[in-house]
């Protein structure tokens, strides 16, 4: 269990810096998802060949693997619109309310009564949301399309954590970027068609952010996230992302001086934010403790 939430972390961490590219790259939001998933399908392909463990597997679990991977892919188009229409912080604390969707989506899904800890949890973490970042009409777009990036990710989290039981991580990892990048590949043509640009190539300073984004910000990642569902509750891995905007602000502070506007509301959030991560961290370890204590 130690072990779990040490890859936990880890990969929060990682996902912290991902809103970072989404402001340093150029192009939209669209087309930087495509060519994420694009280079992370080939990179994974590669190495799996070089290892010789490239999966095979029966067609019908491709396509369900591959759904999974299309949410995936839709999640961070909206992510990364909601980035690109307003900012890295606005786009980041939109995503702290996927605890929320998650407590409310997986009884349903999954078929279990709701756990109201879970949804008293999630709204410790929405209080904090909503101290953090203080509404503004400005960021109304950004703030809508957070909104639906973050429901998104909780059902892509809650159906990856029911086939990934079935299925080593690998597989699930490769299946879903070739998924995802289906998806979007089919969906892409209407996407310009509504949002047309003047070119679909990315310059070299692009492509270099790419490659970084894809290779260790995804491949890296969600190698790690995969493994950690396999120990873990979605609602806990959820809850814990909640540090992500926390990395994420602070590195859009530093390099894009974000923070300016930020006051004594944003560290009163951290902190109903943090408490939330600490209390959930807590029971799990102590549920923990209890199932393994000798009798």
């Amino acid at each position: 269990m130690k072990e779990a939430f040490f890859k936990l972390h880890l990969s929060v961490l990682l996902a912290g810096a991902t809103g970072i590219f989404g402001r340093l790259i150029t192009l939209n939001e669209g087309l930087l998802v495509w060519y994420r998933l694009l280079f992370a399908a080939l990179l994974f392909c590669l190495l799996l060949s070089l290892q010789k463990k490239f999966p095979i597997i029966p067609w019908k679990e491709i396509f369900r693997i591959g759904g999974i991977g299309g949410l995936l892919g839709l999640h961070w188009v909206f992510f990364y619109g909601s980035i690109k229409a307003s900012n890295i912080s606005v786009g980041v604390i939109c995503f702290s309310l996927v605890s929320f969707f998650t407590a409310i989506l997986e009884p349903w899904i999954n078929r279990h009564r709701i756990v109201f800890r879970e949804i008293l949890f999630s709204l410790l973490s929405v209080a904090g949301i909503i101290l953090i970042f203080q509404l503004d009409t400005r960021y109304r777009q950004g703030i809508i399309l957070g909104v639906i990036s973050s429901a998104l990710a909780a059902l892509f989290t809650i159906t990856n954590k029911r086939s990934a039981a079935n299925h080593p991580t690998h597989t699930m990892l490769l299946y879903e970027m070739l998924g995802g990048f289906s998806c979007l590949t089919l969906l892409l043509p209407v996407y310009l068609l509504f949002f047309p640009v003047k070119t679909i190539w990315p310059n070299p300073v692009d492509l270099t952010y790419l490659l970084l984004l894809s290779s260790i910000c995804t491949v890296g990642l969600y190698l790690l996230q995969i493994q950690v569902l396999k120990a873990i509750s979605a609602f806990t891995v959820n809850l814990t992302y909640n540090l992500e905007p926390i990395y994420s602000i602070i590195l859009a502070m530093l390099f894009f001086h974000e923070g300016r506007e930020l006051n004594g509301a944003f560290y009163l959030g951290l902190g109903l934010i943090l408490s939330s991560v600490i209390l959930q961290t807590f029971q799990v370890f102590f549920q923990s403790s209890e199932i393994n204590s000798p009798e």
